[in-house]
């Protein structure tokens, strides 16, 4: 194996794995060790990676042929795509052990682990041999001295952790996709997920919720007091916290409506009105509008903005004033490649396309996805009786409603008929 002889596992989390053909086929998010019975460290027997899907993978140890910070490169391209599950007596090093609470003789000096290395030995065994722990100074405004240590002058490193802290693990887990974090706080054991999830800040806590299953989504809002709550349902976009929220008790949904903002409540309360599998229940009623003159370029300025997901900013609404749903009378939409092709001083009511009819509240989900799938949309536009758009439902929306629900649970997934199987180019 092509690799440094000691390796520190925080520094390898996402890091690119790529079979012999040099194609990428996932990343790397945790390393297993085996326990002892016996006071010799750990053997790491392998890491776990994470394929397209979300799909979490083991990778024997003796199937990698070189670690380094850039890249871990496998020997083949088989690989077995059964869903990793920890045995009873395995650890895994970075969702178990960062930011544990630890010990270190002599003397008994209390720190927290920031990192744990592993080092091959000339047999080609790799053991978990050193422990990066940073002192506890008591004092907020200092920082502890970090010292490496060998793992057997270290205790705590085994058994229940004591209540610790987040900071470590969330160093690992913030340079991932809301997607990908989501499916990380799957493999957490609740109360674990529960203190990284209350660690987030509102907004990134807000993507991470819309990515997770009803029932982890109930679960983590009520580990959260009820204002953090409220401020974190404010940060989700309202189709998102209206889904989030109809999972809860009528009273317990307006205890947190009463504590949101009420322009940030207003629409929420709107989208719980409708019923379930209805173009109401499934819009967004903050897609981009604009009025009639408005220019091409104010429009592509628009569309820009980077907090609109691809599928909302992939079309601009035209109406009359008020330019908040419910608007002023709906009078069509234009496709961003529409907008491309126009003069950027041209008004959009110039433009405006309106010969396919909008969807109505009441509309059911088969019809909408009928009808997106005929005329190849991504959004369609969702108006009233009295012609004012109130929202609007996008192609995600539609997926997202479709599916199983139960489809972002992993415990829900099923191993593929032939767990092993040859990966060819797939994309990390």
């Amino acid at each position: 194996m092509s690799t440094p002889t000691r390796v520190y596992l925080a520094r390898l989390a996402g890091v690119a794995v790529f079979d012999p053909n040099g194609d990428q086929v996932g990343r790397v998010r945790d390393a297993v060790a085996r326990l002892r019975p016996t006071q010799r460290p750990p053997e790491v027997v392998g890491l776990v990676a994470e394929m397209p899907m979300r799909r979490r993978i083991f990778l024997s140890i003796n199937r990698i042929t070189s670690i380094d910070a850039d890249a871990v490169v496998l020997g083949t391209g088989t690989l077995n795509l059964r869903r990793f599950e920890k045995r009873p007596n395995e650890l895994l090093v970075l969702q178990e052990l960062l930011d544990r609470r630890v010990q270190v003789d002599p003397g008994g000096q209390a720190g927290t682990v920031v990192d744990v290395a592993m080092e091959c030995s000339r047999g080609g065994e790799w053991s978990l041999t050193r422990v990066a722990v940073r002192e506890q100074t008591g004092r907020l405004s200092r920082r502890g001295n970090l010292q490496q240590v060998e793992w057997e002058r270290v205790r705590g490193l085994s058994g229940i952790a004591d209540t610790r802290g987040t900071a470590n693990l969330l160093a690992v887990l913030e340079d991932m996709r809301p997607a990908d974090l989501a499916n990380a706080l799957q493999d957490l054991p609740d109360a674990r997920r529960n203190e990284v999830a209350a660690a987030l800040d509102d907004e990134r806590l807000a993507d991470v919720l819309s990515e997770l299953p009803e029932h982890d989504q109930v679960e983590i809002l009520a580990a959260l007091d009820r204002e953090r709550a409220a401020d974190v349902l404010e940060e989700m976009d309202p189709d998102d916290a209206a889904d989030l929220l109809s999972e809860l008790t009528p009273p317990e949904q307006d205890v947190l409506l009463d504590l949101m903002q009420p322009d940030e409540a207003d629409p929420v309360r709107q989208l719980l009105k409708y019923t379930p599998g209805t173009a109401g229940s499934v819009m967004t009623s903050e897609p981009v509008i604009l009025p009639p003159d408005a220019t091409v370029a104010e429009a592509l300025a628009r569309i820009r903005e980077p907090q609109l997901s691809p599928a909302v900013a992939a079309q601009v609404f035209v109406t009359r004033a008020p330019m908040t749903t419910p608007t002023g009378r709906y009078l069509g939409m234009v496709h961003f490649q529409r907008l491309l092709r126009e003069p950027p001083a041209d008004m959009l009511g110039g433009v405006v396309v309106n010969d396919i009819d909008p969807l109505r509240p009441t509309t059911p989900l088969p019809e909408i996805t009928r009808r997106m799938a005929t005329y190849d949309l991504v959004a369609m536009p969702v108006i009233d009786r009295n012609n004012r758009l109130v929202g609007a439902v996008t192609v995600d929306d539609v997926l997202d409603h479709s599916l199983p629900r139960d489809w972002r649970d992993r415990d829900a997934m099923t191993a593929p008929t032939n767990p092993d199987a040859v990966l060819d180019g797939a994309d990390g």
